[in-house]
């Protein structure tokens, strides 16, 4: 057992000796150069753009990068040259997030590919949306992204005032020369009320969208347009005010349980909207497709899974995600657009119409 007065000398030594060793520094851009053998600039240009080095200094360079441990600090390179890598992307408040997370993960994706970091803000009001027009003006962002018909405007303030790149995604604002990646909603929604005519059906009751809502209005203009076309508008419609959200299905399978004469279809505004009105449906002992066909719009994973599978129109989600990014992309870096654009700068992605056990022919006492 040792003496305290050992205990003391012992600690001394470790203390001593823990106090001559330096602690290790990060390695640092300088360490990485003299270690490859080339210039500090050349070691940033294989961080940030490495296709402009021969094949032999970029692998030197990328095995000093790994023997030495070195992390560029992307941060603190964006204040000095005075840049940024950021994205903005602005999303509603009620955002539909069964739909939006695809999309957003295309976006992600193809940013981080190209360098870039996404942060999301949420429109939530005045407050809100004036907190990401200051963010917008401030100088720290790269670009900006939209996923609304609405942009966020506070006192005749504009999330576009500051003049940064901007695409819109999955829906148009109309704001001239800015790009839009989206599908074509009307063309969409015409298809599903052809499905449902060409099974027979001649009454369709409709969970609408939210009013004023970009989607949702150039959807119910499709769905008006084809009934029409075959000669059954308005009589043919019943429409249910909605939302993109489950509440909104379970109140429109409310308010179709309690009409005397039920339509033997029924068009929902979005998928989550659909699901929530298929449950409340079976729950009253209705059935699907036996007493009526349910269809939906945006092609989630819950229409995968429900009982039966939903009919649906399936949006390529990632690849609007995706396509939109890489057009920012390429606005940022003052590149032609590799994105086909129309005459008012949109870019038109195809849907699919999925057909699934939701739908069927009309009950007998109902088909014409």
């Amino acid at each position: 057992m040792l003496s305290e007065k050992e205990i003391d000398y012992n600690t001394e030594i470790r203390l001593t000796y823990k106090r001559s060793i330096p602690a290790r520094r990060s390695a640092r851009i300088s360490d990485v150069a003299r270690a490859a053998g080339v210039s500090v600039a050349t070691v940033s240009r294989a961080v940030s753009a490495p296709e402009k080095l021969s094949e032999g200094t970029r692998r030197r360079v990328l095995a000093a990068i790994d023997e030495l441990g070195y992390t560029p600090n992307t941060l603190a390179r964006q204040l000095r040259v005075g840049s940024s890598r950021m994205i903005l992307v602005v999303v509603p408040r009620r955002s539909n997030p069964p739909f939006f997370s695809e999309v957003l993960r295309g976006v992600d994706v193809t940013l981080v590919e190209a360098g870039y970091v996404l942060i999301t803000g949420y429109m939530e009001g005045e407050d809100r949306d004036l907190r990401l027009i200051e963010l917008a003006t401030s100088g720290h962002l790269a670009g900006l992204m939209t996923t609304s018909g609405k942009l966020p405007q506070v006192n005749g303030r504009s999330i576009l005032d500051g003049g940064l790149p901007a695409v819109a995604l999955c829906a148009d604002p109309g704001v001239k020369g800015m790009p839009a990646v989206l599908i074509d909603d009307e063309a969409a929604a015409r298809s599903q009320a052809r499905h449902l005519l060409e099974l027979g059906h001649r009454r369709i009751f409709y969970v609408t969208g939210p009013a004023g809502n970009y989607n949702e209005t150039a959807r119910h203009r499709g769905i008006v347009a084809e009934l029409t076309a075959a000669g059954l508008y308005p009589e043919a419609l019943v429409e249910c005010p909605g939302d993109y959200v489950f509440e909104a299905g379970h109140r429109g399978a409310e308010a179709y349980l309690a009409l005397a004469d039920r339509p033997s279809a029924v068009i929902c505004s979005n998928d989550e909207c659909a699901v929530a009105f298929m449950k409340t449906i079976r729950s009253a002992g209705l059935t699907i497709p036996g007493d009526l066909s349910l269809i939906g719009f945006d092609g989630i994973e819950f229409a995968d899974y429900c009982e039966p599978a939903l009919t649906t129109i399936a949006q390529p989600r990632f690849e609007l995600g995706a396509t939109a990014a890489k057009l920012l992309v390429e606005m940022i870096s003052g590149v032609p657009p590799s994105v086909d654009l129309d005459a008012q700068n949109r870019s038109f992605l195809d849907v699919d119409l999925k057909v699934r056990g939701s739908t069927a022919a009309p009950p007998a006492g109902q088909r014409d």
